[in-house]
């Protein structure tokens, strides 16, 4: 395996990391980094070192605040109800207050920090690199060599350059694809004693909120000189830039900013670039290269395409080594894209501020195929992210109830900018405050990392209690079989054949998501509310098999599919919640698996196949599995950088495709259940032969496994006791396991332990 060194600096195949032999053209291409608040763009031309600097809290303000509180609807509730059961398929079209769709706030980047070359050096080869272990982008041209890196230690975006030129001018440049013209932007300067600070100052059109970047910059020798944008350094044989940004209200203390960024080199004087890039660099690279390296995948893929560069691996969709540096850039940027909060649709980056849906969180499917490793391949940095969205908006969420439902409890919204967590961007054609769901689907990665690691958070006990008085309040109309009738129902962004409107009753995923929420509050609270609790999920619907043998999307008669469509919403029983399975259900499972085969791809978006492939995973169809990997793989999703699209041709820049790939690997490999192990359950026979270490189990293990054609090997690492229904291709055993004691299971049937370092 290559050192971290020679990863970044390219001397040997990459399985860790990517390179290409050229600057990126386009930020699309650009090499990312970031630590889950700040992000990097790196785009690697040594004449114009141009790195885009991103925030999660950068968002533009687009509506008065009266226009982002939820629709006060619960009035009308009881009218829509009644003309939902008595079949009116329009009846929801008028259940609104009569807004236009409103957006939230739009993701932006913040600016470009530019370390220009005088005109006239001499053209070199170059090579770009980041390197995922240390999270390090690098750039070398000659002698010239530039690094990036977001330190997880300290929040300080961190570029060094050594031997950058006889002459370099160094910027801050809000000037980005989209910027609005009437931007307020202003800039200075502050130099003295080879440090220099540059700040950049925005304020939104007629707001007055803004941001403000800065740069402090330190220099080893050489002559500093203020220029009309920023500074002309001569003679500097090493350049280091500490760069943050803020989003604040009105005017930012950037004395004390600047302060907070000098306290970053020790306070010494003078300070040596060199040595203080070293420390920085090992105070982050600790926590960075011990998340990343807990698990990994290799496929055995030919060394020469390793050591490919990223463009051209891409254009071998069949080969084992892309699969493998795709696996390793999905959790490289997952990590990276989260920390304040999970991921967006474009992670945490951008270099355009058109960004597309508002590069907002949307928790419809998006955000949660993102997140769907975060427990399996032990990122609980991710887990913690997505708790921080949660438990930050849980207040508007309680809003969102009462003004629409008239309701106690939460409900969680389909899009929000990660700040507001109330329901307003909805329309006729996508009433997205019908959906109920949403709550539940968000809770699913906590309650998974629960079981993971034996421990329940208080916090999560308590939004599931709210969750269920919710579903108390709400489930209060039945159907002529007297069980409850979930309405109104929403199955996004689908709905019923023949239907003109969305909005309906008894949507699948609805039924789904408020069965399990009850289950789960009630596991957590005490007996009396729990009975009462088991006993509403049990007046719930049963599902539904349509005249095609597919599990219906809706379970209400008269409510016909609509197969070809982006979302399987109603498919959440299979996954994620595992409530139907082979296992245990195989009639249900043969349905759903069913409903798959009757799905279409509708619009080709990458969230679609990885979704589809998911389910597909669950339900034990490995032919399914591959195939939709395979369409991802084939359709041109990816840019350079190993970020994906949303589309096929690299169409809109999209985080779906990269954070979700790392999911189906590992569910096609590995699935785990409280009282589960299937080893190889969806293996598709693309990849015969490979290696998946430090796959974190739902029972409390953390498991290591081999397989070869025809052979596999599984070692168990269990950190507390349990015995678990094990599933493997030989066939279904129980396995028991004792905290400390490793357990190895193989295809020869054998199960072996030894206490742990033995």
């Amino acid at each position: 395996m290559p050192s971290p060194d020679d990863v970044t600096r390219g001397r040997a195949p990459v399985t860790h990391g990517t390179w290409e032999p050229a600057p990126a053209s386009r930020w699309e291409d650009a090499f990312l980094a970031g630590n889950g608040r700040h992000g990097a763009l790196v785009l690697g031309d040594p004449e114009d070192d141009r790195v885009i600097v991103t925030h999660h809290t950068l968002v533009r303000p687009n509506n008065p605040p009266a226009a982002t509180a939820p629709p006060r609807l619960a009035a009308a509730l009881p009218t829509l109800q009644d003309a939902l059961l008595a079949g009116d398929p329009t009846a929801a079209e008028g259940f609104t207050d009569g807004r236009p769709l409103r957006w939230v706030r739009p993701f932006h980047p913040g600016f470009l920090t530019r370390v220009r070359r005088a005109p006239g050096t001499p053209a070199l080869p170059v090579r770009r690199s980041v390197d995922f272990t240390t999270g390090v982008v690098s750039c070398v041209c000659g002698e010239r060599r530039g690094e990036v890196f977001v330190s997880r230690a300290d929040d300080v975006l961190v570029q060094y350059v050594t031997a950058p030129g006889p002459v370099v001018e160094i910027e801050l440049d809000h000037r980005l694809p989209g910027v609005p013209a009437d931007l307020g932007a202003g800039r200075g300067v502050a130099t003295a004693r080879g440090e220099t600070v540059l700040t950049l100052r925005a304020r939104y059109p007629d707001s007055p909120l803004g941001y403000t970047g800065l740069t402090l910059l330190l220099i080893d020798t050489g002559r500093t000189t203020v220029t009309a944008g920023g500074v002309r350094v001569e003679g500097a044989g090493r350049l280091l830039l500490l760069t943050r940004v803020r989003a604040h209200a009105g005017d930012l203390d950037t004395a004390r900013e600047t302060e907070a960024l000098r306290a970053l080199t020790g306070g010494g004087a003078p300070v040596d670039p060199a040595s203080l890039y070293a420390r920085l660099l090992a105070r982050h690279s600790a926590l960075h290269g011990a998340a990343y390296r807990r698990v990994t995948l290799d496929l055995g893929g030919d060394e020469a395409e390793r050591a490919l560069p990223g463009s051209a691996l891409l254009r071998r969709p069949g080969s084992a080594a892309l699969l493998e540096r795709l696996f390793a850039a999905g959790r490289y940027h997952l990590l990276s894209s989260s920390g304040t909060h999970p991921p967006r649709l474009t992670g945490l980056w951008t270099g355009d501020w058109d960004t597309a849906w508002s590069g907002a969180f949307t928790t419809d499917a998006n955000l949660n195929l993102q997140t769907a490793s975060a427990v399996a391949a032990d990122l609980p940095e991710v887990t913690e992210a997505h708790a921080s969205l949660i438990h930050g908006q849980s207040g508007d969420w309680r809003d969102n109830a009462r003004a629409i439902f008239g309701a106690r409890g939460i409900v969680a919204p389909s899009h929000t900018d990660g700040a507001s967590g109330h329901t307003y961007h909805f329309s006729r054609e996508y009433p997205l405050q019908l959906w109920t769901a949403g709550a539940d689907w968000l809770l699913k990665p906590l309650l998974d990392d629960e079981e993971a690691s034996g421990r329940r958070d208080p916090r999560t006990s308590a939004v599931l209690a709210e969750l269920a008085l919710f579903y108390e309040d709400f489930l209060t109309r039945t159907g002529p079989d007297g069980r409850i009738a979930v309405v109104p129902s929403y199955s996004p962004e689908n709905r019923p054949r023949g239907w003109s409107g969305s909005g309906a009753v008894n949507a699948t995923m609805d039924i789904a998501a408020a069965r399990h929420a009850l289950h789960a509050a009630a596991d957590r609270a005490p007996a009396r509310d729990a009975a009462r609790l088991r006993a509403l999920a049990a007046r719930l619907p049963e599902y539904r098999v349509n005249e095609d043998g597919a599990l219906a999307e809706w379970a209400w008669p008269g409510l016909g599919d609509r197969y070809d469509h982006r979302h399987l919403s109603h498919l959440y029983p299979v996954w994620p919640l595992d409530e139907i399975n082979p296992y245990d259900t195989p009639d249900l499972a043969r349905a759903a698996r069913r409903a798959l085969e009757l799905r279409g791809s509708e619009n080709d978006s990458a969230h679609g196949h990885l979704h589809h492939g998911l389910i597909a995973a669950r339900l034990g169809d490995a032919d399914r599995t591959g195939g939709a990997l395979a369409r991802v793989l084939t359709g041109d999703y990816f840019h350079d950088s190993l970020m994906s699209a949303h589309y096929p041709a690299r169409d809109v820049y999209n985080a779906d495709a990269a954070h979700a790939l790392p999911a189906l690997l590992i569910e096609a490999l590995v699935q785990s259940t409280p009282g589960r192990l299937v080893l190889l359950p969806a293996r598709p026979d693309a990849y015969p032969r490979g290696r998946l270490t430090g796959v974190r189990t739902r029972f409390g293990a953390r498991l290591d496994l081999t397989w070869t054609p025809g052979a596999y090997h599984a070692v168990l690492r269990p950190d507390r006791d349990a015995e678990i229904d094990l599933r493997t291709p030989a066939g279904a055993s129980r396995l028991v396991l004792r905290a400390g004691e490793e357990r190895t299971v193989g295809s020869s049937g054998r199960v072996a332990s030894r206490t742990a370092g033995s």
